[in-house]
């Protein structure tokens, strides 16, 4: 600010009169005043105050590329049947100073291969794994003698009924399959080595242009915690570590999905933690879990779509109905809510999605079906749309998975998933013409006669769900597991890549009538009931299709840096879309790696995996209790 000279100041700044000086002395501290004022007072002062805070204290993330459009233009959901799944959690740019990489060239295949099997190599691997296991059994060591009321995870691991990664880390005694499960490592770590050079920290790569998405919270690092450890990518799984120890900033100011934050960051962070036994992702995962509970200030308790981290204030999307929440966002918070409250033993998280499922025990449901739109307000339903994809779909699946990570005692849990299943069976569950078993929408009373890629989840969700229902409809369960997981399997076009929606009218069998309907992101859903099904059944055909998939992404989806979707599956002159996927990371290459590895890695008696594929344990209170009182 530049000021004029009073009249009466002396060129030395002196001889000015009594009452001047009081004058000027008035004015001085009236200026000093107005100016802490603003730093400390005003609304906006918060960028203000930065300038006194220590240079190393971290700054808070701001969400956005620099244009508030740039963010609205991301989350936007210009169609119903484009579902939350596609898109990235809290996009934004952040303050965080990304560090300077020196490129490795990917190494080949076979280089890879030959590497990571046998000899100094694999001492080398699991010498690595062995530190990071040594560290989480000090921790164990230590909880032996900590407060009974806390998480012990000595006491967890001893509830395990077979150790996580099995007894030789999943390696399957065939040779051939051997040899198919490597190739998935060395995809998964060509995938990960051109987004730590091109896009570290950013939340997504784009391959094509060698740069981050928008978003400066990492979604691929956390999304792929598990992924590099239970393949045994130490380096790499350190360098991800590392940077949530170092980088990770949960204060970003913006516009997040609730439903995105809480499947990635949250499974994310707990399925690291339960993997490893590593405090940071505790103490991570439990300061996340409090920037969410504010969302769930509504009149019903039901959440709102979209919080800022920073500030704690939530609201809806602008594209749902009449401000209504959806019910595969609210709906898939339970299993995640659940762990927070074990490792916090803080009860709040679980009463808030218990307080979710008695709204909806409570509500009638037409035709015994749940619509996607629910007013946070009134606690109706907004409109009759049902859909078992997007909008949906995990809602089912953590109804299902709720009972099972339960240890099988939340038969509030069993009885809404079954109940719900013979109501789908009833009003959704139809036959093509060929033969084929699909799930078509349900528009008040009128079927809509497609099928979601996103849909095709529910082969392997009905799948987990068969021995535990009414004994007379066990097979019956299992078989039409079989039979929709095969109608996906026919989806996939002549490039063995799936559309995104495929049609049963107008002589279609399975296919993409639309322009629109005929792009492949890299998603996982027909690939996790390959994996689903090939546990439950060891038809070799499921490990056959899984291959095919491999195949499929190599050839139309592999670029010179990373993996990218593509816009036509029915095309073979390929049309990339420039994004690798946080979810190509986190489940398409976890299910394709678990497929052609031994039952005995993650096992399904101990482990259940949440809507974006992170491994959380079975809870066995009774173990649980057992243990505790063995230390009192």
């Amino acid at each position: 600010m530049v000021f004029r000279k009073l009249p009466g100041v002396s060129a030395s700044g002196m001889g000015l009169r009594l009452s001047q000086k009081f004058v000027f002395l008035l004015f001085l501290s009236a200026l000093v005043t107005l100016c802490f004022g603003a730093l400390f007072f005003l609304p906006d002062s918060v960028r203000l105050k930065r300038i006194f805070l220590s240079k190393t204290e971290t700054q808070p993330v701001t969400v956005g590329s620099g244009s508030e459009n740039d963010v609205r233009e991301h989350f936007k959901k210009p169609k119903e049947q484009d579902h939350p799944r596609g898109m990235t959690s809290a996009k934004g740019e952040s303050s965080t100073r990304l560090k300077s990489l020196r490129r490795k060239p990917p190494l080949p295949p076979l280089a890879t291969e030959e590497r990571l099997s046998g000899g100094r190599a694999q001492e080398d691997l699991t010498l690595s794994r062995t530190r990071t296991e040594s560290a989480s059994e000090k921790a164990s060591a230590a909880d032996r003698g900590s407060d009974s009321d806390t998480f012990s995870y000595a006491r967890f691991q001893r509830c395990l009924l077979k150790p996580p990664l099995g007894r030789d880390h999943g390696k399957p005694s065939d040779p051939r399959t051997d040899e198919r499960r490597e190739k998935v490592k060395e995809m998964m770590k060509f995938a990960w080595d051109n987004y730590k050079l091109y896009a570290w920290g950013k939340n997504e790569l784009r391959p094509l242009t060698k740069n981050g998405h928008i978003g400066n919270i990492g979604a691929s690092i956390i999304d792929s915690l598990d992924t590099l450890y239970i393949m045994g990518l130490m380096d790499e799984y350190n360098d991800a570590k590392e940077w949530v120890k170092t980088s990770l900033d949960l204060n970003s100011n913006g516009e997040a999905s609730l439903f995105e934050v809480n499947i990635r960051y949250v499974g994310g962070l707990l399925a690291a933690y339960y993997l490893t036994g590593e405090e940071v992702f505790r103490s991570k995962v439990l300061e996340l879990g409090e920037k969410l509970l504010p969302a769930f200030s509504t009149p019903t308790g039901i959440p709102r779509g979209v919080i800022n981290l920073g500030s704690g204030t939530s609201w809806s999307w602008g594209w749902a109905s009449a401000g209504s929440s959806i019910l595969a966002e609210f709906g898939t918070l339970h299993l995640e809510f659940v762990h927070l409250t074990e490792l916090s033993k803080n009860p709040i998280y679980t009463e808030k999605v218990m307080n979710i499922r008695k709204l909806l025990n409570k509500i009638e449901k037409p035709h015994g079906l749940y619509p996607n739109f629910l007013s946070p307000v009134s606690g109706n339903w907004v409109q009759h749309h049902v859909s078992i994809g997007g909008l949906g779909d995990s809602f089912y699946e953590y109804l299902i998975k709720s009972f099972l990570m339960s240890d099988k005692t939340d038969g509030d849990a069993k009885k809404m998933y079954y109940e719900a299943m013979e109501a789908i069976e009833a009003n959704l569950v139809q036959k093509s013409p060929g033969g084929l078993t699909y799930m078509a929408e349900w528009r008040g009373g009128i079927l809509d006669h497609k099928m979601g890629h996103l849909a095709c989840f529910s082969g392997g969700m009905i799948g987990i769900g068969a021995d535990d229902g009414a004994p007379e409809k066990r097979q019956h369960y299992l078989d039409l597991a079989a039979e929709i997981t095969h109608t996906c399997h026919e989806s996939y076009s002549p490039t063995k890549l799936g559309p995104e929606a495929f049609r049963f009218d107008d002589g279609g069998e399975a296919t993409a009538t639309r322009l629109n309907d005929r792009y492949y992101i890299l998603r996982p859903e027909v690939i996790e009931s390959y994996m689903y099904m090939w546990r439950l059944t060891h038809d070799p055909k499921y490990r056959e299709w899984g291959w095919e998939a491999v195949q499929a992404l190599e050839q139309h989806c592999r670029v010179e840096f990373g993996f990218s979707g593509i816009r036509d599956v029915y095309t073979t002159a390929v049309s990339h879309d420039n994004m690798q996927q946080s979810f190509f990371l986190s489940e398409t290459l976890k299910y394709l790696y678990l497929l052609f590895s031994d039952d005995d890695l993650l096992p399904l008696e101990d482990w259940v995996f949440n809507t974006e594929a992170h491994p959380l344990p079975v809870i066995r209170k009774s173990c649980l209790q057992d243990e505790k009182h063995d230390f009192l």
